[in-house]
């Protein structure tokens, strides 16, 4: 990660997507949109922070975005804590059925990376991670009597669902990005997101010092200035040994509970046993290959290039208000009017979203507690953490 510019402003970073096609728009919409056009807007559980604050050395802003950025801690295994509260309804299963069509999509695998950590866009989850420098990785997400583990060993890539006894397995050209992970799973990698550039529509300053996980830490505190945004503040725990993020913690301007809470429990320094990352497909497992990850030939071309072109995928405004805009091609959300056999599911999207009009012309806005989406009647899609209000204005700019 890069040194910032400014001790005193950020802006949202750029949304993550597939690398490319409208095969690969699940990967788009529902994680971008759910957990966040920019990764910054996921929400999480809060991390059991210690009692009683540290007293340590002054340090800036500026200093502490760059203690972040110089971090490099190659080698870590801990206990990450994660809960999502969107406030999303309850959408009856519905959402599993998404889930399952993202997986579909890479060979119907239930162990597919793509789909199985979507998961932690709701509820509550646990998450043990571990990292011995860039080639290798774990995070392993405990449900109940079974777990799930993704497993990056070389150029192997792993991910392993022990309930359903399926791996999915795929590998990673050298200098390929690796597109395993669909969301940032630890304080680091959404604290990175979160700080991938400055400008003059964020605040930020040093709000303190905390306990995490055993740890002395500095609290770094993120406030957009502009208005519209659903974003409240940002609010990082700092490691003050090593500058890694132990606990990020997103809260709406809608007040309430936060949004994103995700932290370590618990973390180790010492590197992992080399065995952490071994795997060997279990017998009688049901074992998917995936699309191998090529280097690009153009390092600096963006890895979302199919997609940006085939979507015309645009960006509107800056800062926090930034709100991505892109056309299907088809038509807007069908009505209950146009679903006379769906069973109910166009009533059930009627009175899911809003319907709103404007110089675009009408469409309906699907609303959670951080990001929101405007869908038009003629297939434009706008997305943002930003208020619908905003959203409106933003399609209205657009034509």
């Amino acid at each position: 990660m890069a040194p910032y510019a400014s001790d005193d402003s950020t802006h949202a970073g750029e949304a993550d997507g597939p690398r490319g096609g409208r095969r690969k728009v699940a990967r788009y919409v529902v994680p971008v949109t759910v957990a966040g056009v920019a990764a910054a807007t996921i929400g999480l559980v809060p991390a059991l922070a210690d009692s009683g604050d540290p007293d340590l050395p002054k340090i800036s802003a500026q200093q502490l975005i760059e203690k972040i950025a110089a971090s490099d801690v190659q080698r870590l295994s801990g206990t990450v804590k994660i809960t999502t509260d969107l406030g999303l309804p309850d959408l009856g299963g519905l959402e599993s059925g998404l889930l399952s069509g993202a997986a579909g999509e890479a060979g119907g695998s239930s162990a597919d990376p793509s789909a199985k950590l979507t998961e932690l866009a709701s509820g509550t989850h646990t998450l043990r991670v571990a990292a011995d420098g860039p080639d290798r990785q774990k995070v392993s997400l405990m449900e109940n009597a079974a777990e799930y583990s993704l497993i990056h060993n070389g150029k192997d890539v792993w991910g392993y669902d022990s309930a359903s006894n399926e791996v999915y397995h795929s590998t990673a050209e050298q200098g390929a990005k690796d597109d395993a992970t669909p969301v940032p799973t630890t304080p680091q990698e959404l604290t990175e997101e979160a700080l991938k550039a400055v400008d003059d529509t964020t605040s930020v300053t040093v709000d303190g010092t905390v306990r995490v996980a055993g740890r002395d830490a500095y609290k770094l505190l993120v406030e957009p200035k502009q208005s519209g945004s659903t974003v409240g503040a940002i609010s990082v725990a700092v490691d003050a040994r090593t500058g890694l993020p132990l606990k990020f913690t997103l809260t709406p301007s809608s007040g309430g509970a936060a949004v994103v809470d995700a932290g370590f429990t618990q973390v180790s320094f010492a590197g992992p046993a080399a065995s952490t990352f071994d795997f060997t497909p279990p017998k009688g497992a049901k074992v998917t290959e995936g699309d191998t990850a090529e280097a690009p030939e153009d390092p600096g071309a963006s890895p979302y290039e199919d997609f940006d072109r085939d979507w015309a995928l645009k960006t509107i405004g800056e800062g926090w208000t930034s709100v991505a805009a892109f056309d299907t091609g088809g038509e807007g959300v069908p009505s209950s009017g146009d679903l006379p056999d769906a069973g109910g599911l166009g009533g059930f999207l009627d009175s899911f979203g809003d319907k709103v009009t404007g110089r675009f012309g009408s469409g309906t806005v699907f609303s959670t507690r951080l990001v929101n989406a405007l869908v038009t009647d003629d297939g434009k899609v706008y997305v943002g953490a930003v208020t619908k209000d905003a959203l409106v204005k933003a399609a209205d700019s657009g034509q």
